[in-house]
């Protein structure tokens, strides 16, 4: 049976209980905070019905206003007095908060119609959203842009080989996001993941943090038992190694003689350890010049580099910043007690025109901070703090536009075609010699 949460000031007349159960509805009811909360952690409620006989004393009814709140996933009925309703506050609140009201005295009847169409519109709710994020998230990241649908393809062919991957891009594109989903859908899953960022630690402490020591191996290392280093605590599985590019050239000498030799030594030790571990590695550098300039060792980068995937920035993923920023939302909002329903025209405006230098992690980090503070029915460009900042270019030439159009109509056709060059240049019309150079042009790579 479907189940109605009531909410009420003072209970609800027997009569108009017993039609809504004849409809098929399993009632529970609440008069107080403490007991609706016992409700709702214990039932799950698609509709919820609030009842109140006074509105007086704001107070009286405000734990009431909070659960609504709390709980704006479902869809909830108000049935309230013409007095509550003249007052704008609450009318505000009602507007802002619910599928529809009522007013008092209840018609029995009528309100079963209501609370029928409002269980169907939060079934159908849930199977959109449900839909709409299967069609929008592979790999738990969302996007369906083609520089996504690419690095998607990449994911699932890195998840299927058990070779060394190099993840490229900027900052905040999700290069480790990347780097777990290939480890969860690999044969390696069921083992540990382990992260580590070569840029956060001193250089001094990063050949013990990888590789371990035994006790008393150096200055500093104390009289306690051996430390296990992250390359042994991944052994079976995988791990991750972040800006790899600022590894002292010390550290990738033993990192190489590692990938060879599949085995370790901890500092103080004599004994090799064999170990059985996947390393992926991601930089936000070209290590390509990095390796010109002999800033890494060339060996090394080829070891790295048998498989490449590269995470594009917000730049280039075309629709997909409003998808993310509406993920996103969704995500905090749920966390969070907020009167926020969604973005206001003017915010997704800006949040489309914005360049987004930080790519995903700052488009995140300005969306948690719009739901804490918004304080309207819906987050606006002064709760992202964008209403004073525009992009970092407020123009392009027509060349420009004809490139950017240029790249997603080819990149979007070797999808299609599943890179079969003879395919697409024959639907692009042009020769398979001129794709390559357009290829190489725009840099689109299948990379595997």
């Amino acid at each position: 049976m479907r189940k109605l949460l009531i909410l009420s000031t003072a209970p609800v007349d027997e009569a108009t209980l017993q039609h809504i159960t004849g409809a098929d509805w399993e009632i529970y009811s609440a008069q107080d905070g403490g007991i609706a909360r016992a409700l709702l952690t214990e039932h799950s409620f698609e509709v919820g019905l609030a009842v109140l006989f006074s509105c007086e004393s704001e107070r009286s009814i405000q734990w009431l206003l909070d659960l609504m709140l709390a709980r704006r996933k479902m869809q909830w009925i108000a049935a309230l007095s013409r007095q509550c309703i003249d007052r704008k506050p609450l009318s505000d609140f009602i507007a802002e908060s619910c599928y529809d009201y009522h007013t008092l005295p209840i018609d029995p009847q009528r309100l079963v119609v209501t609370l029928g169409h409002a269980y169907g519109m939060s079934i159908l709710t849930e199977n959109t959203v449900r839909q709409q994020h299967d069609l929008e998230s592979q790999y738990g990241l969302i996007g369906n842009s083609p520089t996504m649908q690419t690095l998607f393809r990449g994911i699932q062919k890195a998840a299927e080989v058990d070779v060394p991957v190099l993840i490229t891009g900027e900052s905040g594109t999700g290069k480790e996001q990347t780097a777990h989903a290939i480890h969860e859908y690999s044969a390696r899953a069921a083992s540990p993941f382990i992260a580590m960022n070569c840029a956060a630690l001193p250089a001094n402490l990063i050949q013990s943090e990888l590789f371990g020591h035994e006790k008393g191996a150096f200055a500093g290392a104390g009289d306690g038992d051996r430390h296990i280093g992250h390359i042994e605590s991944a052994n079976g599985g995988t791990l991750f190694l972040d800006e790899v590019g600022d590894l002292a050239p010390e550290l990738q000498a033993n990192l190489l003689r590692f990938l060879e030799e599949k085995k370790i030594r901890r500092m103080g030790g004599a004994k090799p350890i064999p170990v059985n571990v996947r390393l992926i590695a991601a930089t936000n550098t070209q290590l390509e010049q990095s390796v010109r300039d002999g800033r890494f060792r060339e060996d090394l980068y080829y070891r790295l580099n048998v498989l490449h995937l590269r995470t594009p920035g917000l730049r280039e993923r075309k629709g997909d910043v409003e998808l993310l920023a509406r993920h996103f939302f969704t995500k905090f909002a749920a966390e969070t007690r907020t009167s926020a329903k969604g973005f206001s025209r003017d915010a997704l405006e800006v949040i489309n025109r914005y360049d987004w230098p930080g790519n995903v992690r700052e488009l995140m980090n300005r969306i948690r901070r719009a739901v804490l503070l918004s304080e309207g029915p819906y987050i606006t460009p002064i709760d992202l703090e964008l209403e004073r900042r525009t992009p970092v270019r407020t123009f392009v030439t027509l060349d420009e536009a004809r490139m950017a159009a240029d790249r997603e109509t080819i990149q979007a056709t070797l999808l299609r075609t599943r890179f079969n060059i003879a395919r697409a240049s024959q639907e692009l019309g042009v020769s398979r010699m001129t794709l390559y150079r357009l290829m190489e042009k725009y840099d689109i790579r299948r990379d595997l």
